[in-house]
């Protein structure tokens, strides 16, 4: 019988989805933003991380929706429905922020 290579485990633990937030060239949010009480002040929040971030690669709009929107997948299943509309309300939120829409 022929033997098997075994994969050898990473380092790195946690996850990817966790450290795109952290590392990436998106925006520096302040800490527990997406835990906010109201949906307009977590728009208010976002919007002024994104436009105070020199991480940032696109326009601060752009930015703060792509926050928005990649923290709402990331939940997943494990977000709760008042969660989710919460959420989704902040990024009507944000588009009135902007005027856009």
């Amino acid at each position: 019988m022929a033997k098997r290579k075994r994969k050898k485990k990473s380092k790195r633990r946690g996850r990817w989805s966790q450290r795109v937030p952290e590392t990436s060239d998106a925006l520096t949010l302040e800490q527990g933003v997406f835990t906010k009480g109201s949906p307009k002040a977590i728009a208010r929040s976002v919007k002024r991380s994104a436009e105070r971030s020199h991480r940032r690669k696109s326009a601060p709009y752009r930015s703060a929706m792509s926050m928005l929107t990649f923290y709402i997948n990331r939940a997943g299943k494990g977000l709760s429905k008042t969660r989710r509309e919460k959420l989704e309300k902040a990024m009507d939120e944000l588009r009135a922020l902007y005027d856009k829409s």
